[in-house]
């Protein structure tokens, strides 16, 4: 059942024009939502400032008495909308509740900039990065499908990953796109995959399409999160089970009567702010693993 607020929240989504509809366009919808996030509260952090890592922007945000290390936070949006402005507000909570800095990365988005041009700005940020301490790579969305490649395509750099109702399979071949699609259907999630992939090709290429991977056993301990009214549900869910199998310490939690982007929006979803608690409780067990007392 959905939850009360979700419900509001559909409700007052139910007139937009979808992305596959005619009328669609991306440049308004990527400034409709800058706008609303600047109008969003926004917590204080001991030091915000832009940065240029290795010719890709990011914003990096340092707690008071930050512990070593960093979070990398991917950021969502079907690859093609959002950016560090509209994650403004929820990667200063990130780094305020983890106690840890947070850089926050503008990859290049597509249509204008195709796979493979995020993953490889991925790469060139976590080569840029030389402070000592834990490599986190946290994503929500299409950022979980970047973090997740990200841990993969460098393997051993990170010691923890998290990944937020991420979108994982190309094929929307499971079942929660027929019984859990509220909000967001099959017909959006397969626009935002032809924007982002060059080619059909890259749709079956392991670092676009992740549960393809052969190397899922070499990923550090995980946390995947998933929605009950999200058709991103099941593929989430199928990659914890893929990984216990594999031996990955992982964790997988169900959000109950959430939908699919309640994490970013704790003004609206009560489950938001216990979500980014359970994240920061999460990296303090993986640096007991890293570093035990």
């Amino acid at each position: 059942m959905l939850h009360p607020e979700a419900r509001k929240a559909l409700e007052e989504e139910a007139g937009e024009t979808k992305v596959f509809e005619d009328g669609f366009d991306i440049e308004t919808s990527r400034a409709e939502a800058r706008a609303a996030a600047a109008a969003e509260p926004r917590e204080g952090v001991a030091e915000v400032r832009d940065v240029d890592a290795n010719g890709v922007p990011c914003r990096l945000y340092r707690p008071a008495d930050a512990l070593p290390g960093v979070v990398v936070h991917l950021h969502g949006g079907g690859f093609v909308f959002h950016d560090v402005d509209v994650h403004d507000a929820a990667s200063r909570r990130l780094a305020n509740r983890t106690r840890t800095t947070v850089l926050s990365v503008d990859y290049r988005r597509p249509p204008e900039h195709r796979f493979p041009a995020a993953p490889e700005d991925v790469d060139a940020v976590l080569a840029w990065w030389r402070e000592d301490g834990p490599v986190f790579l946290h994503g929500d969305s299409a950022g979980g499908n970047l973090a997740l490649v990200a841990a993969l395509r460098n393997p051993g750099l990170a010691a923890g990953l998290v990944l937020i109702y991420p979108f994982l399979d190309p094929s929307a071949g499971f079942d929660s796109y027929d019984t859990a699609a509220d909000g967001f259907d099959r017909r959006e999630a397969e626009w935002y995959w032809q924007q982002y992939a060059a080619g059909p090709a890259d749709l079956t290429d392991r670092g676009l399409a992740p549960l393809l991977s052969d190397r899922l056993g070499d990923l550090p301990p995980t946390l995947v999160v998933t929605a009950e009214h999200d058709p991103l549900r099941d593929e989430g869910e199928h990659l914890v089970t893929l990984l216990a199998e594999a031996g990955v310490p992982v964790v997988g939690t169900r959000y109950l009567g959430q939908v699919h982007g309640f994490w970013r929006h704790d003004q609206v979803f009560t489950a938001a702010e216990p979500l980014m608690l359970q994240v920061a409780s999460f990296l303090t067990w993986v640096r007991t693993r890293v570093s035990p007392a």
